[in-house]
């Protein structure tokens, strides 16, 4: 990300994750006890979109509500993807303003 200061804003304001700190051109957030690191690209090498990032979310429907009601552009809406040993997983995809692709995860009971 060039402008890390416009994807701390996103991040931050439309996702709604917590920011821990900025340091030496880099912020950083937390998710659930995982930390995410925003930063230019180190090289030319690595200048472009990077992982799927999934966030697990206890109610997929409201989430997806509530970022879509912040101005997140949703590529797929809450869908159900598998279903194994008696549980369903639920994706929606949606990209950041950078084009990472970003996901949002659910587990929950198959019935």
């Amino acid at each position: 990300m060039h402008d890390v200061g416009a994807a701390t804003a996103y991040y931050r304001d439309r996702l709604g994750m917590r920011l821990l700190f900025e340091a030496g051109g880099m912020a950083f957030f937390d998710c659930g006890g995982i930390r995410l690191m925003l930063g230019p690209p180190s090289s030319e090498e690595h200048d472009h979109p990077g992982s799927i990032v999934y966030f697990e979310v206890a109610d997929i429907e409201a989430a997806h509500w509530e970022l879509e009601a912040r101005g997140v552009e949703f590529m797929r809406a809450p869908g159900r993807v598998a279903e194994v040993d008696g549980t369903e997983l639920w994706l929606a995809f949606f990209r950041d303003p950078w084009e990472n692709v970003l996901a949002l995860m659910s587990e929950v009971p198959a019935g």
